[in-house]
């Protein structure tokens, strides 16, 4: 038995750091979460900030009359241009969740402290701008061309945010980890 987890050391030191790190990680997230719902529940602190940037993001573009409002039932925020509703922003577009598994990955390939920190970093900075950007598209998509609405928000833009995910995951093991190929 020993010998088999030698063997297996890499393999089992992974899995064992990405779940631990991916349980601490939501769970701790989902600590934060329960300060927000409450007799009259409200969008966490997370949903409302990515709703206002995406407002102020639809704004810069030159969209008039944006707005950002909490919906009534408490759970989610409103993105409307002009009246027209575009889109409900959830707990599970703020990009957390996503920003989650990448942290889990790389600690689970962790490389040297700093390069490890400043990519976490860096990644999770451009997955959150990213999400972002995947809210306003699929905002002026629906205003613009509602016929792709459900196109661009079941398909294209889940693959265009795990995909670069993905592509970050392969550039930390191929670049900057001890598991690189020589």
């Amino acid at each position: 038995m020993l010998k088999l987890i030698k063997k297996y050391r890499t393999v089992l030191r992974f899995i064992f750091v990405f779940l631990g790190s991916y349980f601490l990680f939501s769970s701790a997230y989902n600590a934060f979460l329960l300060f927000y719902e409450q007799t009259q529940p409200v969008p966490d602190a997370i949903t409302r900030l990515v709703a206002y940037q995406s407002g102020d993001v639809m704004h810069a573009l030159g969209y008039d009359n944006v707005e950002v409002v909490m919906h009534y039932t408490g759970l989610s925020m409103k993105l409307m241009v002009e009246g027209h509703f575009l889109a409900g922003i959830v707990e599970g577009c703020n990009s957390a969740s996503i920003i989650i598994l990448f942290t889990s990955f790389i600690l689970a390939f962790f490389g040297k402290t700093s390069t490890t920190l400043i990519y976490i970093l860096a990644g999770s900075a451009l997955i959150y701008a990213t999400n972002i950007l995947r809210i306003v598209i699929l905002s002026v998509s629906i205003l613009e061309y509602p016929q792709y609405s459900g196109f661009m928000h079941t398909v294209f833009f889940p693959l265009a945010i795990y995909g670069m995910v993905f592509l970050l995951w392969l550039v930390w093991i191929r670049i900057f980890t001890k598991y690189k190929k020589a």
